[in-house]
């Protein structure tokens, strides 16, 4: 199993993996082994695509939905609110102020989500109820 990536087996033996996008240290728990500080992943500048991946950020289905307002870790002084929320797109979850990061600092997330998002043109697809729950009770087991 990949860093990142967790497997549940359901009563009905269909396994769902979860791989977490912007896996930082900054953010999530030592349980879901963080790739390292976001620090490390700043580019010069961003992909030619960066806009539409940005978008496809933001239009993920909510995990679960945070209130209040998470500080940009880099020291600017702006705000996201809501930034710790987590949303998916059925395989990745990623905290909602991942788009921040990767729109003003070019952070680069991994490449075999950045395919994912470009196979799907950049079009969120519908994640089902299941799938949904599933996911809820893996970020929960991590973040517990």
């Amino acid at each position: 199993m990949a860093i990142g990536e967790f497997s549940f087996l359901l009563s009905n033996e269909r396994a769902i993996g979860m791989k977490i996008a912007g896996l930082f240290e900054e953010f999530w728990p030592p349980a879901a082994n963080p790739r390292g500080s976001i620090r490390e992943f700043v580019a010069e500048s961003g992909s030619a695509d960066e806009a539409r991946i940005c978008r496809y950020l933001r239009s993920g289905d909510f995990v679960f939905a945070a209130m209040g307002m998470a500080e940009d870790v880099f020291g600017s002084g702006e705000s996201i609110m809501g930034g710790s929320s987590v949303l998916t797109d059925g395989e990745w979850v990623w905290r909602s102020d991942l788009q921040f990061y990767v729109s003003k600092y070019h952070v680069e997330l991994p490449h075999e989500f950045v395919d994912r998002i470009r196979s799907l043109q950049y079009s969120v697809p519908v994640v089902s109820v299941e799938d949904m729950s599933m996911l809820t009770d893996q970020i929960v087991e991590i973040r517990s």
